[in-house]
């Protein structure tokens, strides 16, 4: 199916979702919008497909529009011709109720920043807004007993809110923010709040909106916030044609509330990135019923429940939120009863579960990392190559080919890996079905090539796999001597990447999708195998030296210390984004970033978790002419960030099937600034 086709696909599977929740607003839809017969065959002609597309464009502004908002009151102003009847008579309707709400909307701006909008937050009481946690850490963070602003380049950052903000309206009315009140924790609702001045020159704040206390599912709500354009939304095009193109604005959005769950509401009035803070507002009740925090493009959005924002603002007022005391950098060691040294501190020990006990020391630490490699011998300065799943330390390619018949007993990834109750599944590629690689096998066509414990589905057009999959059992994993790399003999030399873009700087290492460690695991036969096969360059994509953060490179080490404790097994997803601005090098398109999915039974919930990461090289690669590397003397390091399993299907153009149900993002966060780098291990969710 092409892309326009799965858009489309989209796009009327939307607006039936939204129709069947509301007839009425079905009914007008349709006296309005002929959209004759259904396409569905990939054959169609183009003019028939874009005009279904521009039907159910229209139909979908129709029934979810984007208001402006003129003079902090009720004027909406309808921009499209295509907008609702409806939605005009319910906003009508609820005009007294909005002309107070309104006004107590404001954006977070932000001084001293790298970022100038961050978000939006609102009045809930006299003196005190709240916005999501995400929003609030971009400028500030938990200090001992309390919370401070964060540092800039420049000094202490400092944060406003800003009243106005609306479309072709210069006026401002601005409001400082004094100090954070408090930042919910990880784990906890994804609410911050903090007290604002109470007068700016003339101005004085709006009324607080009132919090709702009784939650339950309608279809006459609002979302008032300030979209901002969305870079993480895979289809830019589509977005501007539905949204339009203007953003940063204070706007509003109506819709309904499709389920209520026990801590957060989900939603699909239109949101973008910019709305994270926004007030979703019961048109009916005239109070806040939610704190938006996060959607998914075109399938739901999500927001706190108003009433469990009302609690914690009462916790916090009278004091009882006591927040969590941040403690000092530490090294966490093994130890017997006692724990002593040269300079050593008092020691904190605590018994741990399987025996020993834990020692927490705080002491000024200085480290020298030596790394064994493999038993290779020396090589020249500038070729230990760090990738994304292993360290290649030469171009040592083996001398014997194998023969397709090699692989016969080889069983790949197994699904049933962390229990047959909790399969899961290969992902699936959709976007470009059409481009998966197969091959004979047996006298029946394949896709999935099998491994020692880990699979490959590989890109005809790229060369490269979509993704590898591996399972991976901590408890009875080995250590093997690097092997050379390898050719697959069940697919031909054409359809993989041996040398063109690999080699000697300015060329590129070969890194591991699956890292070398992960298949070695089994009986000392079946570790050895697992070790060879994973060097198989069906298994590698290029990437920069500089592409070396430690926590990519240990992300499933980590995992493994969460996994249960009984098993320790855990099931990693690794591969590449293949888009369009990739560049060519070395007659080879290069991707700029990549992304990692691990799914394991956490060993304190003894529930199925999933979680997605990303990485992005594209910051350490030039034009080839202007590579400039010297003696890698200070590579560039790069970041790992933790994002939605939905926000890698939405770019991968995978199916990782009902793995995002249990992520505990739950969708990703629609934070301007982006996902927030990981720069410690215990900044990840696992619930």
């Amino acid at each position: 199916m092409s892309g326009l086709h799965e858009q489309l696909a989209l796009l009327r599977g939307y607006n039936k979702s939204v129709q069947e929740r509301d007839p009425k607003l079905a009914e007008e839809v349709r006296d309005r919008v002929t959209t004759g017969e259904v396409v569905t065959e990939s054959a169609a002609p183009p003019e028939e497909i874009d005009r279904q597309f521009e039907l159910e464009s229209i139909a979908m502004r129709a029934q979810r529009p984007v208001l402006a908002i003129k003079e902090n009151v009720t004027q909406l102003v309808f921009i499209d011709k295509a907008d609702s009847q409806i939605w005009g008579e319910r906003l009508t309707q609820a005009k007294t109720v909005l002309d107070k709400a309104i006004p107590a909307v404001g954006r977070v701006d932000l001084r001293g920043a790298p970022l100038g909008f961050v978000g939006t937050a609102w009045l809930v009481a006299e003196n005190v807004i709240v916005t999501n946690r995400h929003v609030a850490r971009e400028f500030a963070l938990r200090r001992g007993d309390g919370f401070v602003f964060r540092s800039g380049a420049a000094g202490p950052m400092s944060s406003a809110v800003d009243f106005l903000q609306e479309i072709d309206n210069p006026a401002r009315l601005v409001f400082n923010v004094i100090r954070p009140l408090h930042i919910e924790d990880d784990g906890g609702p994804d609410l911050a709040f903090f007290e604002i001045e109470m007068v700016s020159g003339d101005a004085k704040l709006a009324i607080p909106i009132e919090l709702a206390s009784d939650i339950t599912a309608t279809e006459s709500v609002a979302a008032i916030g300030y979209p901002a354009y969305d870079s993480r939304i895979p289809e830019p095009d589509l977005m501007e044609k539905i949204y339009g193109k203007v953003y940063n604005k204070k706007r509003l959005s109506p819709g309904g509330i499709t389920r209520v769950e026990e801590t957060r509401i989900w939603h699909n009035c239109t949101t973008l990135g910019g709305s994270s803070g926004s007030v979703v507002f019961d048109l009916d009740k005239g109070k806040a019923i939610g704190l938006h925090f996060s959607g998914s493009f075109l399938a739901t959005n999500y927001a706190v429940r108003a009433d469990i924002v009302k609690r914690i603002l009462a916790d916090v007022r009278s004091g009882r939120a006591r927040p969590r005391r941040e403690t000092p950098s530490i090294a966490t060691v093994t130890a017997g009863p006692t724990v002593s040294g040269q300079g050593a501190a008092a020691a904190t020990l605590t018994p741990q579960r399987g025996g020993g006990t834990t020692a927490t020391l705080s002491i000024p630490l200085r480290v020298t990392v030596s790394i064994a490699l493999d038993g290779m011998p020396s090589v020249p300065r500038g070729r230990i190559l760090p990738g994304a799943g292993g360290v290649e330390t030469m171009d040592f390619i083996a001398e014997t080919e194998s023969v397709a018949a090699d692989y016969d007993d080889r069983v790949g990834y197994d699904p049933d890996f962390l229990g047959k109750k909790l399969k899961v599944e290969l992902p699936e590629v959709t976007r470009d079905a059409g481009d998966v690689l197969d091959f004979e096998v047996g006298g029946k066509t394949e896709t999935e090539l099998r491994y020692q414990h880990y699979s490959v589905v590989m890109s005809r057009k790229r060369r490269m796999c979509f993704f590898s999959a591996c399972n991976i059992d901590g408890q009875n994993s080995r250590k093997s001597p690097r092997a050379g790399w390898k050719w697959d003999p069940r697919i031909p030399k054409a359809q993989q990447i041996m040398k063109e873009c690999y080699g000697s700087p300015p060329k590129f290492s070969r890194g591991h999708m699956t890292r070398r460690e992960d298949p070695c695991w089994g009986n000392p036969t079946e570790s050895k195998l697992g070790n060879e096969d994973s060097m198989h360059v069906t298994n590698t994509t290029p990437q920069m030296q500089a592409f070396n953060s430690p926590i990519w490179l240990a992300l499933e080490d980590y995992a493994l210390q969460h996994a249960r404790e009984d098993d320790m097994k855990i099931s990693v997803f690794t591969g590449p984004y293949f888009a369009r601005k990739d560049p060519e090098m070395y007659g080879v398109r290069i991707p700029l970033a990549f992304w990692k999915i691990i799914a394991f039974i956490h060993d304190e919930t003894g529930k199925l978790c999933a979680t997605g990461y990303e990485m992005n090289q594209e910051s350490t690669l030039q034009p080839e002419e202007e590579f400039v590397f010297g003696a890698f003397t200070s590579p560039q390091l790069q970041i790992a960030t933790q994002v939605s399993i939905r926000s890698i299907e939405a770019r991968s153009g995978l199916s990782f099937g009902r793995l995002s149900s249990f992520d505990p993002l739950g969708g990703e966060e629609e934070s301007v600034a982006g996902p927030a780098p990981l720069m410690a291990f215990e900044q990840i969710r696992f619930a």
